[in-house]
């Protein structure tokens, strides 16, 4: 990555996007803990119903389906980190999924490593913008992928439960209280 000409507005840019992804990630989490508590309660309140025989199946899906938004809610809010290198081998801080500013990443080298590291980028400013690019393209694919791919699927797993549940419900109502013939 060659920068021509470095600078102040580069380096908001750069800080701006940089902060948009963690207002995004942060976004996520609050969401992800919302399902979590929604689906709690709803769980809770609808276990003290289930002894009666016309909502048992509604209520016993409405639950499985709450208790796979936790799941996913859960995961989304987990923090993720990479796997640890094989023992004895050393991280290639040269490598394109290497991420100096990302804690995960740097956390496997020695401060030695780390911090020669960081004085060849600071000394070198186009290295120093394609670290802060990776570093943003990273935190994007990381939302794209985990944190949002999975939010929605809590989403969609909490609202499919409420309205399959809820059919259920009807559907139950009406045959309890059919004649019976």
């Amino acid at each position: 990555m060659k920068v021509n000409q470095a600078g102040g507005h580069l380096d908001q840019m750069m800080r701006q996007t940089r902060q948009h992804h963690v207002q995004l990630s942060a976004m996520a989490d609050l969401k992800a803990n919302m399902l979590l508590t929604m689906s709690s309660v709803i769980v809770t309140l609808t276990a003290s119903h289930l002894d009666k025989p016309h909502f048992r199946i509604a209520g016993l899906t409405l639950i499985a389906f709450c208790l796979a938004t936790m799941g996913l809610a859960a995961f989304v809010a987990m923090p993720k980190l990479p796997s640890p290198p094989k023992p004895g081998t050393r991280p290639d801080i040269q490598q394109s999924g290497f991420n100096l500013l990302f804690f995960g990443d740097f956390s496997q080298l020695s401060y030695d490593e780390f911090e020669s590291a960081m004085e060849t980028m600071m000394n070198d400013p186009s290295l120093t913008y394609r670290t802060q690019v990776r570093e943003v393209y990273t935190l994007g694919r990381f939302l794209a992928t985990k944190k949002y791919r999975y939010l929605r699927f809590a989403y969609q797993t909490f609202f499919s439960g409420l309205a399959l549940s809820c059919t259920l419900a009807v559907v139950e109502g009406l045959i309890t209280r059919a004649p019976h013939g």
